[in-house]
């Protein structure tokens, strides 16, 4: 990989336009393409509410020129370290939104997990950054102090759970609210109580503040004090894990995957070497979510479960392949063959909002589509499940970041475009664009069968007789926002997802 040693060129694929100047700032600052995306998403995880919040989780894959991948695993753990044994935590409630076609969700104190975005993020920026704290949190401090415009992708989630979830707590919803009842606009601009010194403090006082400073207090008084687990003691304890990434060869290029326990990465693994191996994306999409509801969802040993996935496929031997042949994301990449990918999430949301924090938690032990045990997760400290898969790919004279938000549509949408772009060898921007499909499988426990829906988007050519068919009016956000950033030949570019009101931002630096 070539480039002009007296300047760095960094492309970042982001979620909105705030986000990318974000970006840009702390690229002019000196920073690489670690310092852009960590800048990016700290501006998306703090001005994109509904979509996603600061205390929440998220995994941070990032390939360095001269060294293996990893990934820096953030993702929200079980709480209640100190709790009694068998202690239940009452406070919680089942809500259905309309949103997506209908989906039930856990909310209030009791859903919120340990978040740990926060640790990965300064993880991330200790080992592979250029810039402190400060400077990447500047952007998101200046937005959350002034307001910041409400976002098309913020405003459609918050129109299902604007009231159900967020109504919950008076500050968080009078600031989406300001008279009282209806929804702000698209465009309106929204300023959240608190949350800018909130920043401003964890600019000042680091990190630690949230775990284990007077921040840490205030999350776990709110969350104890309203009927949840989660305790200072659970913060206190939280540390982020740095994983070799799970290392898979598709076509020319070798994908660097989000690892067990998460198993977003190996899921996309398994897809895209079956599609490889000349299996159809339809079919692969269906087998391995069968194997995950079958036999992933509720594993008590997930990395060898994850690794017989993987063989299976290459075997040709996981049932149904034929034997014929709720998330943000920032991709950044420079023209030093640095690639960085990160996705994080809160959920859909506790409606918990501790006071004078501007802060609000997550709840991811009520996913329910994703966390099947509910708030009976497993053991005080253990990760919980994952589809997020921020991935990285290398071939002879290029380096990609890519990833998705979009819950488990999140594995569809990346294995179809990384197989337009990695083995199809098309276009990025035009493989991002195609029309997607995701195959909708859940288990039934009462007869141990599969419910299948196949969801389209106009224009994929596919039917199939044997399953439902939903087809969308339009291309949307249902089916993702996929963002990627491309280093080839030391010529730089971005691709963001029309479904999602993304943004790219390319800058150089040139050296005094």
């Amino acid at each position: 990989m070539t480039h002009d040693s007296s300047a760095t060129t960094v492309a970042v694929a982001t979620s909105s336009q705030l986000a990318a100047d974000a970006a840009r700032d702390v690229i002019r600052d000196g920073g690489n393409a670690v310092d852009a995306a960590l800048a990016a998403v700290l501006v998306t995880m703090n001005t994109e509410p509904g979509v996603c919040a600061l205390a929440g989780g998220a995994f941070v894959t990032i390939w360095p020129a001269d060294n293996a991948p990893v990934t820096i695993d953030g993702y929200v753990a079980v709480p209640g370290i100190d709790a009694a044994a068998n202690e239940q935590a009452p406070g919680h409630q089942d809500v259905t939104l309309a949103y997506g076609g209908g989906v039930t969700t856990t909310i209030g104190a009791a859903s919120v997990a340990v978040p740990g975005a926060l640790a990965a993020l300064e993880a991330a920026r200790t080992r592979f950054a250029n810039l402190d704290l400060g400077t990447l949190l500047a952007p998101s401090i200046e937005a959350c102090e002034h307001g910041f415009a409400l976002s098309s992708a913020c405003h459609t989630y918050l129109q299902h759970s604007g009231r159900a979830i967020f109504g919950r707590s008076r500050n968080a919803f009078d600031a989406l609210h300001p008279d009282g009842a209806s929804l702000q606009p698209v465009g309106a601009p929204i300023r959240i109580r608190h949350l800018a010194d909130t920043l401003r403090h964890i600019a000042i006082d680091g990190v630690d503040v949230f775990y284990r400073g007077a921040l840490a207090d205030k999350i776990a008084d709110h969350v104890r004090s309203r009927g949840g687990l989660l305790s200072r003691a659970d913060l206190d304890h939280y540390e982020p894990v740095i994983r070799d990434a799970l290392q898979v060869p598709v076509g020319k290029w070798s994908l660097a995957l989000n690892p067990p326990p998460a198993v977003g990465g190996s899921m996309l693994g398994a897809i895209l070497t079956g599609v490889g191996a000349g299996q159809s994306l339809f079919d692969m999409l269906r087998a391995a979510w069968q194997y995950r509801r079958g036999a992933l969802d509720f594993s008590s040993q997930l990395d060898a479960d994850c690794k017989q996935l993987l063989a299976l496929v290459r075997s040709c031997a996981l049932p149904g392949m034929r034997q014929s042949a709720s998330t943000v994301h920032t991709s950044a990449v420079d023209s030093n063959g640095l690639a960085c990918a990160i996705t994080a999430s809160a959920g859909y949301g506790s409606g918990e909002a501790p006071q004078g924090t501007g802060l609000w938690l997550n709840n991811c032990l009520g996913e329910l589509e994703l966390n099947r045990r509910g708030l009976a997760a497993g053991p005080a400290g253990a990760r919980l499940p994952s589809n997020m898969a921020p991935s990285a790919a290398r071939s002879t004279n290029a380096v990609m970041a890519v990833g998705s938000p979009g819950a488990d549509r999140i594995t569809s949408a990346l294995a179809g475009v990384l197989q337009r772009a990695l083995i199809d060898g098309e276009p990025l921007q035009s493989a991002i664009d195609a029309p997607r499909m995701h195959v909708d499988v859940a288990y039934q426990a009462s007869d141990g069968k599969f419910a299948e829906t196949l969801c389209v988007e106009p224009g994929v050519p596919i039917t199939c007789d044997t399953l439902t068919t939903r087809t969308f009016e339009q291309r949307g956000m249902y089916f993702g926002g996929v963002g990627a950033a491309l280093c080839s030949a030391g010529r730089v570019s971005a691709a963001a997802d029309p479904r999602r009101t993304g943004a790219t931002v390319i800058e150089t630096i040139h050296e005094q």
